[in-house]
């Protein structure tokens, strides 16, 4: 009990004082910045572009990957929510009641973007194993699918759903396909570099066409940072949000909140 009440409180910041006072140099200069306009403030902006590169890179990806730092894992995945939402009205104007399907063990995230954007969720059960009984995911799909979610790992158990297997349904159906790796996205690629067996989960499935995942969890940022990255640029358009009717001018934000706080990139490093 002690060393968990050591771990998670400033009596271990000494453990790492070269980032920690790193993140403290970089919120004093950054502290009052708002990322919203990349030309008042292009350094947040390069941050941010690079963080993304850096994440993808992690992930597999290749130059074709973008996305966008969030301020957690929650806008990240509402964010992607509302893109396959969007995505759907304009390419497929005839599904009327959209629909996703995932995991009962999908994070309450899902369930507040399906309520916020009006897609319904579709729960698949799970097996002995705590991954999700693929038959019943199959019969899940409808013409009126969206889009197909798997976690990588769900937090109830802590297991990494079968992402490739997944990935074939939605290659065989032409659906998209978002992996919330909230948890493990900063964190499974190392467990994977120091030797142990990871399912692949990332970029490397051909069918993932998004991924979301915390800097603030495994990557050290400070809360509240996440990413939500993008196979391509032709997805990602429809995350963003544009008015040109306005008479202050063009207005434009890449997410749910109008300032965007300079305290997400101090990981830059």
């Amino acid at each position: 009990m002690e060393d968990a009440y050591l771990e998670y409180t400033d009596e271990t910041s000494d453990d790492m004082p070269g980032h920690d006072s790193l993140c403290r140099e970089y919120l004093r200069a950054f502290m009052h910045e708002n990322a919203l306009n990349p030309i008042v403030f292009p350094a947040l902006r390069r941050f941010e572009t690079e963080t993304v590169a850096m994440a993808a890179d992690m992930l597999h990806g290749d130059g074709n990957v973008v996305g966008s730092l969030t301020s957690g894992g929650t806008e990240s995945i509402l964010m992607a929510i509302k893109t396959y939402r969007d995505r759907a009205r304009d390419l497929f104007p005839h599904i009327k009641s959209p629909e996703m399907v995932a995991p009962i063990t999908i994070h309450p995230a899902f369930e507040k973007a399906a309520h916020y954007f009006d897609v319904k969720m579709i729960h698949v059960p799970l097996d002995s194993d705590f991954k999700p009984n693929m038959e019943k995911y199959r019969q899940a799909i409808t013409p009126q699918t969206i889009l197909l979610l798997g976690s990588a790992p769900q937090y109830c158990h802590g297991v990494v759903d079968p992402i490739e297997a997944i990935g074939k349904l939605a290659e065989e159906r032409g659906i998209p396909f978002h992996v919330d790796a909230c948890f493990g996205g900063f964190m499974l690629p190392w467990v994977e570099k120091l030797g142990y067996p990871v399912p692949k989960f990332d970029f490397r499935v051909p069918a993932v066409s998004s991924i979301s995942a915390d800097v603030h969890k495994y990557g050290y940022g400070l809360k509240g940072a996440s990413l939500v990255l993008y196979r391509t640029a032709d997805i990602r358009k429809y995350q963003l949000f544009t008015y040109s009717e306005w008479p202050g001018g063009l207005f434009g934000s890449p997410g749910m909140t109008g300032t965007r706080p300079g305290n997400r990139t101090p990981f830059w490093k």
